[in-house]
């Protein structure tokens, strides 16, 4: 771990798998209450350094670390790719997205501003001016999921950091390594120590003990919706944002160019082996393509190959754990158990499950209406675009959803009516730049990220009011 810019062991070490197959590719420690309460310590301590200093400062340190990841790039994808199985190539591109997310933040900084209130718009504020400025919240826990271990925790880390907070980031615990590397880069770049505190652990040892702490003033939790409603009810009136998956649905209108449609959607859909918070999980497919999209989706899925995170080749590889793909094999039976047909896919070899494609699916069955977080997609026919909006709303989760049509009135018809944190046109919905506005609305959390939008949630504004 490090705290207060120092490496910290403890006597229970965690070794640190390869999902695909259990090799040890690390070891880190677990912690305890005495290695939160140091964390929170060692931020509070770094948070007046951290304020005091100017906007350009903060910025200039957010841009080494981008420089540095860059420069470090390799070795970065690598540790991604060794902690949380993702094929090497996806890697690659997380941590140019990470490196990315850095230098939006770093400009952030700068953009720090208030405004000016009119004050003599009322009677009453006549010969007296006003503005409001932000100020930072102070210590920021940040815990991050095992799916994006490095681009998520920049998502947080940058935005806190570049509004002058201090961070006490707890990564999942079986995708530690990446996070307590980029410790080390912010270190090089000239971070303070104690601005950035890495603690590694189970979240039930210690989640609970960062929610609680007095001098924790914020927590930005990325995970499960059971998770992230337990940090909602304990943390008072501390500040949350929670970003908590979704079931994410496409529909697809009967004049969709599948040509560019379909690959999307397989890529949508089976990225990560399906572990994405806005993976494509529900496709609704107008009646009349139904058949040739089926048939362009099934000849998409088994061109995939399946392999070695490490191999260049692969693009489909195992999930994070030899458990979740065998839930995802029992999901998988309970819905053809109902009637839904399996098109293609469904084999589990140990945590690697085929991507599969399944048609008719019940939407009472989980795979239609809870986070499915791995390799399967559902298609289903409909007969009239409100009839598929309606089944897309018919969610508890609100994340992101897409539609494809050529028809601009559908199409904002369809963006007005779905009940989502963002709509895509053209476009599937696990799309996402780092700079947008990203949340949900329903069970996919509360609050927006992306730089600009987190450092809204990490900062205070405060009037200033003063008589001529």
């Amino acid at each position: 771990m490090i705290i207060g810019g120092q490496p910290v062991k403890t006597a229970a070490p965690m070794p640190v798998a390869l999902p695909y197959d259990g090799e040890t590719v690390a070891t880190v420690f677990r912690a305890g209450k005495p290695e939160v309460d140091a964390a929170v310590s060692a931020a509070a301590a770094a948070f007046p350094a951290m304020r005091a200093m100017t906007r350009e400062e903060r910025s200039a340190i957010l841009r080494r670390a981008h420089q540095l990841l860059l420069e470090r790039r390799d070795a970065f994808a690598s540790a991604v790719t060794n902690e949380c199985g993702k094929p090497i190539r996806e890697a690659r591109v997380e941590v140019e997205r990470a490196a990315g997310t850095l230098l939006f933040s770093s400009e952030e900084a700068h953009r720090l501003t208030g405004e000016v209130i009119p004050m003599d718009a009322s009677p009453a504020g006549k010969g007296r001016w006003a503005m409001t400025i932000r100020e930072p919240l102070g210590v920021i826990a940040a815990i991050t999921p095992f799916n994006f271990p490095l681009n998520l925790a920049m998502h947080k880390i940058g935005p806190a950091l570049a509004a002058g907070n201090t961070v006490v980031h707890k990564p999942a615990s079986t995708t530690p390594v990446s996070g307590i590397m980029m410790a080390g880069i912010f270190a090089e770049s000239g971070l303070p120590p104690g601005a950035l505190n890495v603690i590694t652990g189970p979240g039930g040892d210690i989640g609970d003990a960062l929610v609680f702490h007095p001098d924790v003033k914020m927590i930005t939790f990325t995970g499960s919706a059971e998770v992230g409603l337990r940090i909602r009810n304990l943390a008072g009136l501390k500040r949350v944002t929670l970003e908590l998956g979704s079931n994410s649905a496409v529909i697809m209108e009967d004049d969709a160019n599948l040509e560019e449609a379909v690959p999307r959607c397989v890529a949508g859909s089976f990225a990560h082996s399906g572990q994405v918070c806005i993976s494509v999980q529900r496709i609704y497919v107008h009646r009349k393509i139904r058949d040739r999209f089926l048939d362009q989706m099934i000849e998409g899925t088994r061109k995939l190959t399946i392999g070695h995170p490490r191999d260049n080749a692969t693009d489909i590889s195992s999930l994070i754990t030899e458990a979740e793909a065998e839930r995802v094999e029992d999901w998988l039976a309970e819905a053809v158990s109902a009637g839904a047909r399996l098109l293609t896919g469904g084999a589990r070899k140990r945590a690697t499950v085929e991507p599969a494609v399944l048609a008719d699916v019940p939407d009472t069955v989980r795979i239609s209406c809870r986070e499915a977080f791995g390799p399967l997609v559902s298609v289903n026919a409909y007969d009239s675009l409100e009839e598929a909006i309606d089944r897309v709303n018919a969610s508890d989760y609100g994340l992101q959803a897409g539609i494809y049509t050529r028809d601009l009135e559908k199409a904002f018809r369809a963006a007005e009516r779905v009940h989502v944190g963002g709509f895509m046109i053209n476009e599937v919905p696990q799309y996402r730049v780092d700079q947008m506005p990203y949340g949900g609305v329903k069970l996919s959390g509360t609050g927006r990220e992306g730089p600009r939008y987190a450092i809204e949630e990490m900062t205070e504004p405060k009037l200033i009011c003063w008589k001529a």
